[in-house]
């Protein structure tokens, strides 16, 4: 392991090589496809809180070297060995661009959403700034986020709260006809530098009058993006159906096409609705960055909760914000399976992907690189696990052509696996050793 001096020696050289190719915007594009052998690279694991799997006991962390994150013979223990990250069930960790930075809002209980930032050090030596900013007022103590890829100046928290009707108690028109259910949404921006709260904007987001007559509301707000313009945030929905004479939630209901809100930035201010004919499911993910801005300019987003018979889609909006209804790549037809369910993904660059996902009705996990131009998408040779599941996986690093992944069944040990996103060859690195119940959420 490199002592800290050593490192903070050869990181300073690095930054200074490379100050002057560095694209400040839209950063998930390394326009030189440079990989930063100077790094730290922080492997995350959940704990089981009452059943093998469900990550809900908190969150361990431990960062390796890069020569250590590639070495077979290198043992990573994050359960005995780590640091324990601020959360009462599983943290929501994003890292900054050159790995020494860990941000974390804490989810649910009586930190759930307090934000924090921890230096990295290597190891179990993770450092938390004695800076921090609690958001739960204004995003509840359990809300998503993600940092842009702008540099680590910001992230975007965002939640929807209160959804009633509009004829309920304390409604917009108590006692009158039935119009629509709606909640209040919060999209609110976070300096990453400074831990402040830089702004904030509450309102509701309504659908079509066609729609909300039939009880579909905005259920979740959740994978915000910077579109390459700057001017833009693209946010993922997740849908609901209540029925208009009850209020209960409908679990099988017809679905809409898939929708995204719109917003101005940095203002945050006046909220639109945009929705896909190709896809039907919800573009919210779930732990995880789910839509990518690329260098032409387009975003390109997964879906969830398809209907089975359709699977997963990758979606395309265009550099007017719209969606492009020409795109239309179906996960279940370019993998000859069937029901795709993309659990995380991550833009690699130069127009592929790498997706984990499950198909069937298995929930054992798969890996798939996807070319979004030529919408293909090929199954990549991991070793097989019925236990593997990906089902809270959070983090996948890409660094230049090199892609970072966990691949651990629950409460089996595992390896990180490298793949080149150019050539697609594999390298097994570390050993990632586990225990019953827990499993690993990510490389960051």
């Amino acid at each position: 392991m490199k002592t800290n001096y050593l490192k903070s020696l050869a990181l300073s050289a690095a930054m200074l090589l490379s100050l002057a190719a560095c694209n400040k915007n839209n950063e998930s594009v390394n326009p030189d496809n440079n990989v930063d052998t100077q790094r730290w690279i922080t492997v995350a694991g959940a704990l089981m809180q009452t059943t093998p799997g469900d990550g809900n006991g908190g969150t361990m962390v431990y960062a390796v070297s890069y020569e250590d994150a590639r070495n077979p013979d290198f043992a990573i223990n994050v359960y005995d060995n780590g640091f324990p990250v601020k959360s009462n069930r599983t943290a929501r960790l994003q890292s900054s661009e050159d790995g020494n930075t860990l941000f974390n809002i804490a989810y649910t209980g009586d930190n759930g959403g307090e934000f924090s930032r921890y230096k990295v050090n290597g190891g179990a030596n993770f450092v938390q700034e004695d800076v921090s900013v609690n958001i739960a007022q204004y995003a509840s103590t359990s809300p998503r986020w993600a940092k842009l890829f702008d540099g680590d100046k910001t992230g975007i928290a965002v939640n929807v709260a209160n959804i009633i009707a509009n004829n309920a108690p304390n409604g917009a028109n108590p006692g009158g006809t039935f119009q629509y259910y709606r909640g209040t949404a919060t999209v609110l921006a976070l300096d990453l530098q400074n831990v402040l709260i830089s702004r904030y904007k509450q309102y509701q987001i309504p659908l079509t009058a066609e729609e909300e007559a039939l009880g579909h509301n905005i259920f979740r707000l959740d994978a915000p993006v910077l579109n390459k313009a700057g001017n833009k945030l693209i946010i993922g929905t997740w849908m609901q159906k209540r029925n208009p004479a009850t209020g209960q939630t409908e679990s099988n209901f017809q679905r809409l096409g898939t929708k995204s809100v719109v917003v101005d930035y940095p203002s945050l201010e006046n909220p639109t609705v945009i929705t896909s004919t190709v896809g039907q499911g919800d573009c919210s993910g779930y732990r995880s960055f789910n839509s990518f801005t690329t260098e032409d300019g387009n975003i390109y987003q997964a879906t969830q909760r398809e209907p089975s018979n359709r699977g997963s889609h990758i979606l395309k909006i265009n550099a007017n914000n719209e969606y492009d209804n020409n795109y239309v790549f179906s996960l279940n037809t370019a993998l000859g399976v069937s029901n795709v369910y993309v659990d995380c993904w991550r833009y690699a660059g130069n127009g592929i992907a790498y997706a984990l996902y499950s198909h069937g009705d298995s929930d054992q996990g798969f890996v798939a690189r996807l070319d979004l131009n030529a919408r293909t998408a090929t199954k990549v040779d991991i070793p097989e696990d019925a236990d593997l599941n990906f089902g809270q996986y959070q983090g996948i690093l890409v660094n230049g052509d090199e892609v970072y992944i966990a691949i651990t069944p629950i409460g089996k040990d595992g390896n990180i696996y490298i793949i080149n996103s150019r050539t697609g060859a594999i390298t097994k690195g570390a050993k990632l050793v586990n225990k019953p119940g827990n499993r690993y959420i990510g490389i960051f």
